[in-house]
């Protein structure tokens, strides 16, 4: 059972913006699709960054994947089957589906995958799809039914109480097992990026809120 540290997947998320900030483990492949972020690293590990930016997440409009000859958005409530049955929000659906197919390519198969926003999006639903565990952060909700499915706590998903993000699409549901951390104090703005998650991550951590490692349920 592969077991990752809390705090070496908030670094890595945060490096992932930028590969060449990630030294260990190191990068093996990127996924080639310039619309599609996502890094395999040594240790069969899959690195999902996201849009950074909330204001352009908010806005974040998947042009590549254009379902039905029209461009999707994050507040889209249009949802699509996937290949077990669930029913997910089908731009996340779609973005995920561009990873697999490249790792597919590639002859590639996660052991433990890591996202942050949109990224984390993905996790959840790579998290199932692979069976294996996974570690997201500022995760928005891809899944359609509030009803549980088959290896829906494959993922650890931290959110922040003050970041608009976790709670969007609000007709969808998370699918992962969800902490939710609230400062006593906020960020006096949106709290989405990596640098605020990593001051949560150690917040959550010294005060027994968060697992050291995850391993997956």
């Amino acid at each position: 059972m592969t077991r990752f540290s809390v705090e070496d997947a908030a670094k890595l998320a945060e490096a992932s913006y930028k590969s060449t900030n990630i030294i260990s483990p190191k990068v093996m492949k990127s996924c080639p699709d310039r619309d599609v972020q996502a890094h395999f690293l040594e240790g069969d590990i899959l690195l999902l960054p996201g849009s950074n930016s909330v204001s352009d997440y908010l806005r974040f409009n998947l042009r590549p994947l254009r379902l039905g000859h029209r461009s999707l958005k994050i507040d889209d409530n249009g949802a699509e089957t996937g290949a077990s049955g669930t029913r997910w929000h089908q731009g996340f659906l779609a973005y995920s589906a561009v990873i697999m197919h490249w790792l597919t390519l590639e002859n590639a198969r996660p052991r433990f995958i890591i996202g942050h926003s949109l990224g984390a999006a993905a996790t959840q639903i790579l998290a199932k799809s692979y069976r294996v565990p996974a570690i997201a952060f500022a995760g928005p909700r891809p899944k359609f039914s509030r009803n549980r499915v088959m290896h829906d706590r494959k993922c650890l998903l931290i959110n922040r109480g003050d970041d608009p993000v976790p709670r969007l699409p609000t007709s969808f549901f998370h699918l992962a097992k969800v902490k939710k951390i609230a400062l006593a104090q906020g960020s006096h703005g949106i709290a989405h990026s990596m640098r605020h998650y990593r001051s949560i991550v150690d917040t959550g951590l010294s005060h027994g809120l968060l697992p050291s490692h995850w391993a997956g349920e």
